[in-house]
């Protein structure tokens, strides 16, 4: 009987801290939001993330916290941007662009930091919605265009680079503009990473790599590492970090570049992998000088 009252009264300490826990856990959570729920967004209320109140929506609470999260990186960075002149920030690929707002709105609105943010898309009808909203919001410094990544040349100065899922080698395009322009600090969520999967071919690894998803996943990770290991070779202390949890998106990394102290001499290792992995990749093609795989 003895036996039987331990485990009942155990069982029962186990239900109360289950219930107890999510509780906790959501009011530290809450306290760490920039954008705190209970304060209205107009911009997270077009979105659907919010009601008119400031209360988020339940069925937009990820994007809520996506969209937090993001900002907890521009945090990060805020003493790589100079608080006394305009900082030119410009977003490659910002589709429909809710973080670009966000970041704007995070940095003149609540930082107070005098800031130039340009977006720039493919699709016109996406740049022309931007637009009507950045005026409607009265967002004076933050402007859309219509244009190519690879080929844009409509700054001569740039302080950050953002790029958000960019597909495939548009991410390579846009981490080399960034460093050609010696910009300060590059935050980029890559998306696709087609281009290792496609050559990948390595004898050691054939029996891994005949399975489709373990190739993809493992062509996307060794694109973003390389990437980060380029961006090294060229004078940014570089960072791997993820962006939203797991079970979210599997496409959760985020590569976050500060320019800070010399390049680093880490060509040939860079060339050994490649080598390695059978395969050639477009930023160390742009990037790393006489480059040869």
């Amino acid at each position: 009987m003895a036996k039987k009252e331990t485990v009942s009264i155990k069982v029962k300490k186990n239900q109360q801290k289950m219930v107890a826990a999510p509780n906790v856990a959501s009011h530290n959570r809450q306290k760490r939001y920039i954008l705190e729920e209970g304060k209205p967004v107009a911009f997270l209320e077009d979105l659907g993330v919010m009601t008119a109140d400031g209360k988020v929506v339940r069925s937009h609470y990820d994007k809520f916290r996506q969209i937090n999260r993001f900002l907890e990186f521009i945090e990060d960075i805020l003493p790589r941007l100079d608080k006394s002149r305009e900082n030119v920030i410009i977003d490659f690929g910002c589709g429909k662009s809710y973080l670009t707002f966000a970041m704007y709105y995070y940095l003149h609105e609540l930082k107070g930091y005098e800031v130039r943010i340009i977006g720039l898309d493919l699709k016109q009808d996406v740049i022309d919605h931007c637009n009507r909203l950045s005026v409607a919001y009265g967002f004076d410094k933050l402007k859309f265009y219509h244009g190519d990544i690879a080929s844009y040349d409509g700054v001569d100065h740039v302080d950050m680079v953002v790029t958000l899922h960019a597909c495939d080698t548009a991410t390579d395009y846009a981490l080399e503009k960034a460093v050609k322009w010696d910009a300060s600090v590059i935050l980029s969520v890559p998306c696709c990473q087609h281009e290792l999967n496609k050559q990948m071919d390595n004898e050691l690894l054939r029996p891994v790599l005949q399975y489709g998803l373990i190739k993809e996943r493992m062509a996307a990770l060794y694109t973003d590492a390389l990437r980060a290991e380029i961006l090294e070779n060229r004078g940014y202390r570089t960072q791997i970090l993820e962006f939203i949890d797991m079970e979210h998106t599997p496409k959760n990394i985020l590569i976050r570049a500060v320019k800070q102290g010399g390049p680093k001499d880490n060509r040939k290792e860079i060339e050994d992998i490649l080598q390695f992995l059978g395969t050639e990749q477009t930023l160390a093609g742009l990037l790393l000088e006489e480059y040869n795989v």
